[in-house]
Formats: C-alpha cells, structure tokens, sequence
C-alpha cells in the first residue's frame, strides 16, 4: 500500500536580494519515512527547513505539509509538527517535568491529559531517573533527550531535526539514533532531519537528499544513490561519504 505523502515541494524557491538561496525544489517525503537533508554550509539546508517550518515565505513554488502550507496556515501546521533546532533552549532553573508541563500548557494540552504523557515520555527517552534534576545540571546528552520528548509531548505527524546528534558522546548518539528509528517505525512518524555526520545519515535514513548550491543535486535510497552515482551493482559495498563526495565533485 502506498504511503501518504505529508511533505511535498515544488519548484520552491527563495531568494534573498539577488542570491538565491533555493533554486526549485521538487522533493515529497512519506508518513513515516526517515528522510536526510544532506549538503554543506550555504548549500540551501536551513532555508529549506525555515520554509517547511513557516518561519519564512518562498520567493516562487508551492510547499505543503500534511496538505497545509506553512506560510498561510502556519498555526494550522505548528499543531502537527515538532522542530528540534541544534541548540535546544531550556528553562535551566526549572527541572524536566515542569519544561514539558510548561510546553504543554503553551500547545493547550490539559494537565489531566499531559501528566500521563509526560511521564511516559521521560521513561522513552530514559530520563525518568534525572526527572526531578534541575535542567541547568543535564549534560548535553540528556539536554537533547528532553528535546525529543518536548517535540514528542502535542504527538506531532512530522519532526524537523537540526544536527540533533552533534556534541553527544557516542552512548548518547547511540541512543538518539535508536530512538529516531523508533519514531518512525513504531508511531509512523515523519522524521525530516539535517546532519553532516555522514555515517549516522547513511545509519537510519530510509532516503536522503543531498543539496548543493541550493540546488537538489540527488534524493533516493542509499543503493540508488550508489548506483546512479557510482556506477556500483546490486551487493558491492559503499559508503555515503563516497557517494555525497561524488555528487558534491560534480556539482
């Protein structure tokens, strides 16, 4: 059975005075796909995202989340969706039960409805035993652990994730990467995510899409990609490096 499409761009393009920043932009992404949005610095990534995110408007193209576009629905589509940024903000006096009842407060969830919730997601992100600690004593670790679970806490359809992995050490990357994976095949959430840590890409993703100069250079599955970019048959081993290297030489 084919999957709902829930993130669709077409010929999306932003510009900024004369330089532009996304040059048409045709990509869909699946419900419960893990999607990588690959590139280097300057390459269009961020701008991409602030557009799905409706923090800012395309210059031409159309973009649709869960079938609402983000610039003219744009509370329409904050209710559906979570974003993670790579710095994740937090009320350092306050401890992790009372960040994520504040946020739910601030998403209308009734405490009746978001005390349950709460505690099961501090038990999914294995934070349950660090609940009552000040916020302002977690490690990086965990302080991107809270993250996930104050995206996870309105059940959103979608999640937006910056470089959610970098500055972990490799237990805690291990441990955001499982429950990346989790989200999707479990709950059949859609997992947009950006990182330049190429191995942990090539690790979860279902497809990843690799963007040059704002220009969507290749998207597909990894042994697609590999195929197409380095001419490789079905079984002969690669890395996603080799085949990022590739389409970045060539673009």
């Amino acid at each position: 059975m084919e999957k709902e499409i829930v993130i669709r761009m077409e010929e999306l393009t932003k510009l900024y005075g004369t330089q532009t920043a996304v040059d048409r932009l045709t990509l869909s992404v699946a419900q419960g796909e893990v999607f990588g949005f690959l590139g280097p610095n300057g390459a269009g990534k961020t701008t991409t995202m602030l557009m799905l995110l409706g923090l800012t408007e395309p210059t031409s193209g159309t973009v649709r989340v869960c079938g609402f576009d983000p610039a003219r629905d744009p509370l329409k589509v904050k209710e559906i969706i979570g974003y993670l940024p790579e710095h994740v903000g937090f009320y350092e006096d306050m401890d992790a039960r009372q960040n994520l009842r504040y946020i739910a407060r601030l998403n209308d969830i009734p405490d009746r409805i978001s005390t349950a919730r709460i505690d099961r997601l501090l038990e999914e992100v294995d934070l349950a035993g660090e609940a009552t600690k000040k916020v302002g004593s977690y490690s990086k670790g965990m302080r991107q652990r809270l993250g996930i679970a104050e995206v996870l806490i309105k059940e959103p359809k979608v999640v937006f994730l910056d470089e959610p992995t970098i500055g972990l050490d490799p237990d805690g990357t291990n441990r955001m990467l499982d429950l990346i994976q989790a989200l999707s095949r479990e709950r059949q959430m859609t997992i947009f995510f950006s990182s330049h840590l190429l191995d942990q890409v090539q690790q979860i993703s279902d497809r990843i899409g690799i963007m040059i100069k704002g220009k969507l250079v290749a998207a597909g599955p990894l042994a697609e990609l590999a195929q197409r970019g380095l001419g490789l048959e079905e079984g002969e081993a690669y890395t996603l490096e080799e085949i990022y290297m590739k389409y970045f030489k060539e673009a």
